[in-house]
């Protein structure tokens, strides 16, 4: 079995998202993608920041059309600060013996990846699935210390999108799914905005997660 990790605040889950995991689990034929929402800040709370019930209940609105997502509350119900190595190692223990994680992240937020919390350790429990952002380049995925040798073409052909995808096999025996997704610019910030305004965001936003944000006057400005 092979299980697609998609982390992150989803504040708010977004049709954006769903376009990432739709595409994700067709191209890398995963079994199932577990969402995994952000927990509360521990210390000083985000005003911007939905509280993590509302945001939990949001995901499991989004994805109740898609029978392969399902959604964790392992990260929300977690009192400190949640790392991607500790995650990936919860979710190994609790799959079944030789089912293989996929831990799904924007090219973004990759190339920091250095930065992570025991990168090392982190890159011998999953594969990673690097999805293409909008004003980032793959061609500086080559600055990475841990890539193996790979031809720049190989990197210029997905950033250029004559290819979509491209595997790279790490010492570790895991892989990095590197895949240019077709663009879905939407901004959860961009969202919350609009909201505040009270102006429309149906066409960036599943029904229900629009009704749900509604009816819980999420998002407004303060009285």
């Amino acid at each position: 079995m092979f299980i697609g990790l998609l982390g992150g605040s989803f504040n708010p889950i977004h049709n954006g998202h769903l376009h990432i995991a739709q595409y994700v689990y067709n191209r890398i034929h995963l079994d199932r993608i577990i969402f995994v929402p952000t927990g509360d800040p521990p210390h000083k709370p985000s005003a911007s920041l939905a509280p993590a019930h509302n945001r939990l209940e949001m995901v499991k609105q989004a994805i109740a059309p898609f029978p392969y997502c399902t959604v964790s509350d392992h990260e929300i119900q977690s009192s400190a600060v949640s790392y991607s190595v500790d995650t990936v190692t919860h979710f190994k223990n609790e799959c079944p013996e030789g089912t293989e994680l996929g831990f799904i992240v924007g090219l973004d937020a990759f190339l920091d990846f250095c930065s992570w919390r025991n990168v090392d350790h982190l890159l011998t429990l999953c594969h990673f699935i690097v999805c293409s952002r909008p004003g980032v380049a793959f061609t500086q995925l080559q600055a990475l210390p841990f890539l193996p040798a790979t031809k720049p073409q190989a990197f210029q052909s997905l950033d250029q999108q004559d290819t979509t995808r491209l595997d790279i096999l790490l010492p570790s025996g895991k892989t990095i799914y590197l895949l240019s997704i077709p663009p879905c610019e939407i901004s959860a910030s961009t969202i919350r905005e609009h909201l505040a305004l009270g102006s429309s965001v149906s066409h960036w936003l599943p029904p229900t997660v629009e009704s749900y944000i509604i009816h819980q006057r999420l998002y407004q400005w303060p009285d």
